[in-house]
């Protein structure tokens, strides 16, 4: 099976690359080679831009069983897609976000048929648009299309908790963190090799087209659970506050959105429908794990433990606005 990458080099996508060399894909990655990631041995690497006007004398003469686009963000790049894709390759996948799910959901687990409504973050808003797009491509002249909704999907080198590499430092030296609400809300974390196992059996999939699937963990977890498990791994108690994310967004209106419009809200799935495409999709990585790793991956090189300064004062000074706004009650 041949199959291209646009990207490939991510934190999801390469693990997904990874994957696919060792079962036997033909791979092709299209990257402008500006990657911190190894490329897996046995990949062919097709070195270019896909914004490029002549990509497509490029990729001339080839055709593809699948077509996976990692970094698509925005309806223009999709419409050049069609244009590019269209009549050479039997399935294009376009990796979407489960964060274009009604927010907040009114009904738990989310699954694929839950309504596309995310009033709070211009990014979950721009997956939509992208979706829609390809949804008509398929009915007018049936564009071979695979939706794929990642949820909050980690590697050793991504921090899953606001401030990133910031809130491990806060951790280790005993300074308080910032929790998103009361830290009860549920949350789902997948581990991206656990994310590769449900993905690629989708690639060349007949079963897959025309479909939505989503791809996470069945580990569910609070914001409190979380915090708690990534500071037993680097060896601390960590100092929650909780701090409510309409006053993070005051702050700081870029992270807000994110939360307003993704982690502010309980958000679990059901994976009924990739383990049905995916008979073998498991996830065997719970963030016990997981957060050992991210602790050893940031404590093997000093050259990975980078403090932006402005982000620290900014979490000080929402700590100490939480704090005053919201006292710690006195002890019966």
């Amino acid at each position: 099976m041949k199959v291209l990458f646009i990207g490939g080099t991510g934190v999801i996508s390469s693990a997904c690359s990874a994957l696919a060399v060792e079962r036997g894909i033909d791979l092709y990655l299209l990257n402008r080679g500006r990657t911190k990631r190894p490329i897996p041995a046995g990949a062919k690497v097709i070195r270019g831009d896909i914004n490029d006007p002549d990509i497509g004398e490029l990729l001339a003469g080839h055709h593809w069983d699948a077509v996976v686009q990692w970094i698509g963000y925005i309806p223009e790049q999709i419409e050049r897609d069609i244009t590019l894709f269209r009549g050479k390759t039997d399935q294009y996948l376009f990796i979407s976000s489960a964060s274009v799910y009604q927010t907040p959901p009114a009904k738990l687990p989310v699954v694929e048929s839950t309504i596309l409504d995310n009033p709070y973050w211009d990014y979950s808003q721009d997956k939509i648009a992208c979706e829609e797009r390809l949804v008509r491509a398929y009915r007018e002249e049936k564009f071979p299309i695979t939706l794929i909704r990642p949820s909050h999907t980690y590697d050793p080198s991504k921090i899953p908790m606001l401030g990133g590499y910031n809130t491990l430092d806060r951790m280790i030296k005993g300074k308080p963190v910032i929790v998103y609400g009361d830290g009860s809300s549920l949350w789902t974390l997948t581990h991206h090799h656990d994310f590769a196992k449900g993905f690629v059996p989708l690639l060349g999939h007949s079963g897959a087209i025309g479909e939505a699937i989503h791809i996470t963990s069945d580990e569910w977890l609070s914001w409190n659970q979380i915090y708690g498990i990534m500071g037993q791994a680097l060896g601390v108690i960590p100092k929650l506050v909780h701090v409510p994310s309409d006053l993070i967004n005051a702050f700081d209106p870029v992270v807000g959105a994110g939360l307003l419009g993704d982690k502010a809200n309980s958000m679990i799935f059901d994976n009924s429908k990739v383990k049905r495409l995916a008979p073998d999709f498991s996830c065997t990585i719970p963030f016990s794990w997981g957060a050992k790793e991210i602790a050893a991956w940031y404590g093997a090189d000093p050259a990975r433990q980078v403090v932006d300064e402005r982000l620290d004062r900014l979490m000080d000074r929402i700590i100490a606005a939480a704090e005053s706004a919201f006292p710690e009650k006195p002890s019966a």
